[in-house]
């Protein structure tokens, strides 16, 4: 009889990392109206009336806050459609976006 090797087999699982975090920043001007800001807040990031007046205040009383955090392209897109959300309506509202440390 013919001699039969086997080769064990070897499966590599590539290890997939994370993808980064970035943070959506509110940052506060003395323009924008508070009420438009809890606006753009619930409509964008799918915010409680509650959840949306808190951020709007924090951000008021220190200049920015952290309204959620995202993958690099959410985030880059929620940001970039809340500010256009008040340039439309004239008004200098402002989100940013910076990688979660």
């Amino acid at each position: 009889m013919p001699e039969i090797t086997t080769k064990p087999r070897t499966s590599t699982k590539p290890k997939v990392e994370r993808p980064k975090l970035y943070k959506v920043i509110l940052v506060n001007d003395d323009f924008t109206p508070r009420e438009f800001v809890v606006t753009v807040l619930k409509a964008e990031f799918k915010l409680s009336e509650d959840q949306a007046h808190r951020i709007m205040i924090t951000a008021h009383r220190r200049g920015v806050c952290v309204v959620a955090v995202f993958t690099r392209d959410v985030a880059e897109t929620k940001a970039a459609r809340a500010t256009d959300a008040g340039k439309a309506k004239g008004y200098p509202l402002m989100c940013t976006t910076e990688p979660e440390e």
